[in-house]
């Protein structure tokens, strides 16, 4: 009897969990398309204060394009760059779109670690470190790609898939996050029989 009634509460809560996963993940992916709907020049729902005051897309894409152009100048290229791309001399242009930032990502993760119940401070800490470290290989990936594609000129056409193998690596490192972060935040009760 006991059993029963433990076992239909972690389906209550397996449930619960999912839904609030569905729905964050759908609000937080869904709104960063819409802000960027509303920052972008052109589009439907284009708002010049809004892009003008609170773009937190092209921020995003700056913060990621400096520290880029940083590392491949660190690695002896010359390179240039403004709000969208980065130039290696005698080396690839990369444009950084709103698909390169890595939003899906975190939307994902956003929504997961504030769905699973644990403490807000191992919530916060979680998604500090998640964003934090999709962020830097994001910035490894630009860089990288710049690199590469420098180094080996003959390969420029060839390399249309970053983007696919970015999307794995990030997810093979968000999931390996999340197990160990689960598995220090499980505090689930064994019932005595």
């Amino acid at each position: 009897m006991i059993q029963g009634q433990a076992k239909k509460e972690a389906n209550k809560k397996a449930i619960k969990f999912l839904v609030i996963l569905f729905i964050l993940y759908i609000l937080f992916s869904q709104g960063n398309l819409f802000m960027h709907s509303v920052m972008t020049p052109g589009s439907k729902f284009y708002n010049a204060y809004i892009a003008d005051h609170f773009n937190y897309i092209q921020g995003l894409k700056t913060a990621l394009i400096v520290p880029a152009v940083w590392i491949i100048k660190a690695f002896g290229f010359y390179a240039i760059y403004n709000e969208m791309d980065v130039m290696v001399v005698a080396g690839p242009y990369l444009r950084i779109n709103y698909s390169c930032l890595g939003l899906g990502v975190m939307s994902f993760l956003a929504a997961f670690v504030l769905a699973f119940p644990t403490s807000w401070k191992s919530t916060l800490k979680m998604l500090f470190i998640g964003i934090l470290t999709i962020y830097i290989l994001n910035i490894l990936r630009i860089a990288g790609l710049g690199i590469l594609l420098a180094v080996f000129k003959s390969q420029r056409n060839n390399f249309t898939y970053h983007h696919e193998i970015f999307n794995i690596i990030v997810y093979i490192c968000v999931f390996t996050m999340l197990y160990f972060w689960i598995k220090r935040n499980n505090k689930s009760k064994t019932v005595q029989p």
